[in-house]
């Protein structure tokens, strides 16, 4: 587990005590107005992804629209994600890899969200997602869509209207327009722990050699 990623969970509160004074007071208010808008009652999971291009381009999507969680389910091969693509936007996200849907649906779940899957005959359009509470979209594999145990557990399908010859969008594309839908009039809802979570994070990436820093006092 990365440094950053201990430290946060561990103990937040004393990352911030000590990073904090190293970071400009506009760098610390940039980064808590990107909090003051960040979303726990939207997530996305995403069944099986293969290319790794189509990963990155969804984590940049959840950084965009405010998204903080990603679950992933990796049947057959890792979750990868192209760093040309997600430009850094993979530090922000929590991306939390399961073995199977089981594990990720009951993630979701616990969370108390919806999910609602992708699909090109779903009964809902993409404004729809504003209204439900708690929504986690379900997107499927690039060749294969979701996979049948995991839209069995779908409550609803969504699909993105379309006026052209193709019946279906390239699954990063589907995932940026229903995010766009999903978080729109929504107000950041981050608890206090993830608050303060994210807030150590960001503070880490804002101080040069952070990692060198915590060392020196002891926190691993």
């Amino acid at each position: 587990m990365p440094q950053i990623v201990r430290a946060e969970n561990e103990r937040a509160a004393e990352v911030v005590r000590v990073l904090e004074p190293l970071v400009t007071e506009r760098r610390r208010a940039r980064v808590m107005g990107v909090i003051d808008r960040r979303l726990a009652s939207v997530g996305v999971l995403f069944d099986a992804p293969h290319d790794p291009h189509n990963g990155a381009a969804v984590i940049r999507s959840c950084e965009a629209f405010g998204v903080q969680a990603l679950h992933v389910v990796e049947r057959v091969e890792r979750f990868l994600a192209a760093a040309s693509v997600a430009r850094s936007a993979e530090q922000w996200i929590d991306v939390v890899c399961h073995k199977t849907a089981d594990s990720a649906v009951l993630a979701v779940t616990r969370a108390g969200m919806e999910m609602v899957a992708a699909h090109p005959d779903g009964e809902l359009m993409p404004e729809d997602l504003a209204a439900i509470p708690r929504v986690a979209i379900v997107l499927g594999n690039e060749r294969d869509g979701i996979s049948e145990d995991l839209a069995a557990r779908c409550a609803r399908r969504v699909r993105v209207p379309m006026r052209g010859f193709v019946e279906s969008l390239n699954v990063s594309v589907t995932a940026a327009i229903l995010l766009s839908s999903a978080t729109r009039g929504r107000a950041g809802d981050l608890d206090g722990e993830a608050r303060l979570r994210l807030y150590a994070r960001g503070l880490y990436y804002s101080v040069p050699r952070a990692a060198e820093v915590l060392a020196a006092l002891g926190m691993r």
